[in-house]
């Protein structure tokens, strides 16, 4: 009887990327790649339909971030997660702690070689319920060692500006652009505004709406809008859409249920 092969699924917004990894699991018979994509989006259609064993995951993609894929998944059917990012060395560090692994680009095969010794392993000597357990605990320590941003450097018109997380109002998306709102001014930052999110603190920063996050020590007042939806007043009078799906996150953020 044939062995079954290990489902797994690619997912990265560089296409270079995509082929590595299709290229050196190609080589291993044991896995089966039943779907690539190039964005949040994909990813979670693509886990959700196909329900793969395994997913190579990059953490920094547009709109929404590796980590915003497995927020949208439900956290008892989790498929076996490898990171695959060119950042945060503290996310290094804990997954080195637990022995999930974390390819960090570049990598070469020997690299990749103990990845997939690792992920055998794991595949064949524990339950679901372990697997699922692993990946949970080590995605919540990988947010609490996150190395938040402090500050933007933003290169503009010849002059290079500094400045601190804490002075920035709200932001807002704009293509594969963030615009950076601070009192009167502006600079545009070329990130996407998922990945921008997963780096600022989340006691902060709050994401209320799919374009917007804000500096919660901004915020003045709430304004009810139509069919139940709110407004977000910062302090010098900015009127910010909310989404319904945010109104409980932030009411857990200020202490109070809204």
């Amino acid at each position: 009887m044939a062995k079954e092969k290990i489902r797994t699924v690619i997912i990265d917004d560089e296409p270079l990327a995509r082929r590595r990894v299709r290229k050196l699991l190609g080589a291993d018979s044991e896995f089966a790649i039943i779907g690539e994509c190039a964005n949040g989006h994909e990813a979670i259609q693509s886990i959700l339909n196909e329900k793969p064993q395994l997913i190579f995951l990059d953490v920094q993609m547009p709109e929404i971030s590796g980590f915003d894929v497995l927020d949208a998944l439900d956290e008892n059917a989790l498929p076996l997660v490898v990171f695959v990012t060119a950042h945060d060395k503290y996310a290094v560090r804990a997954f080195e702690v637990h022995a999930i692994d974390y390819l960090l680009k570049p990598f070469d095969r020997a690299r990749f070689d103990k990845t997939i010794a690792q992920v055998k392993r794991r595949l064949h000597t524990e339950s679901n319920d372990e697997l699922n357990t692993r990946t949970l605990t080590l995605l919540e320590e990988l947010r609490a060692k996150a190395n938040f941003l402090e500050r933007f450097i933003i290169k503009s018109g010849g002059r290079i500006f500094f400045i601190k997380t804490d002075d920035i109002d709200w932001l807002e998306a704009e293509g594969k652009y963030v615009r950076l709102h601070i009192g009167k001014d502006a600079h545009l930052l070329r990130e996407a505004i998922g990945n921008l999110e997963a780096r600022l603190d989340p006691k902060k920063f709050l994401r209320i709406h799919r374009s917007t996050i804000v500096n919660l020590e901004r915020i003045k007042e709430l304004e009810t809008w139509f069919n139940h939806e709110y407004r977000v007043v910062l302090r010098d009078g900015t009127k910010l859409m909310m989404s319904r799906s945010c109104r409980k996150r932030l009411g857990e953020l200020l202490g109070s249920e809204l």
